[in-house]
């Protein structure tokens, strides 16, 4: 086969063999796909009050200031999407994942990858750590 599960989308990026599924995949996913590529108020839901995101340069604060900085992003860009190339990856209250985006502004299309590293707590995501860099 060509490395993809017979029965996986293969916008959901590419597969790693055998996977379990638990509650931080789908808070992952939830992450990606309905925050970043659905409703920065998906925040609310996802993340806890006392939610800090370290960007380079940069940190946000609770569910507010989350929600502010994915729309921040998304007004950058007339159309924008993000999908998942590897992962997510879970050990103990950490999860891992890269993942690429896709926007368009006046001058072009620009595409840029991303790796994630969260901390759960309480079944939310608590802490956040990424990296990005824009490709040529």
């Amino acid at each position: 086969m060509n490395g993809q599960d017979p029965g996986r989308n293969p916008s959901q990026g590419p597969s790693h063999g055998p996977s379990q599924e638990g509650p931080l995949h789908a808070l992952y996913r939830r992450w990606l796909d309905d925050l970043w590529n659905g409703s920065p108020g998906a925040a609310a839901g996802i993340v806890s009050p006392d939610f800090t995101g370290h960007w380079p340069g940069r940190e946000v604060r609770g569910p507010e200031g989350l929600a502010a900085a994915v729309t921040e992003l998304r007004e950058m860009f007339s159309e924008i999407s993000f999908t998942l190339e590897v992962g997510p990856f879970v050990e103990g209250d950490l999860v891992a994942a890269r993942w690429t985006g896709r926007g368009v502004t006046p001058e072009g299309t620009v595409t840029f990858t991303g790796n994630d590293i969260l901390r759960a707590s309480e079944g939310r995501f608590a802490e956040y750590w990424v990296g990005t860099v824009t490709q040529p």
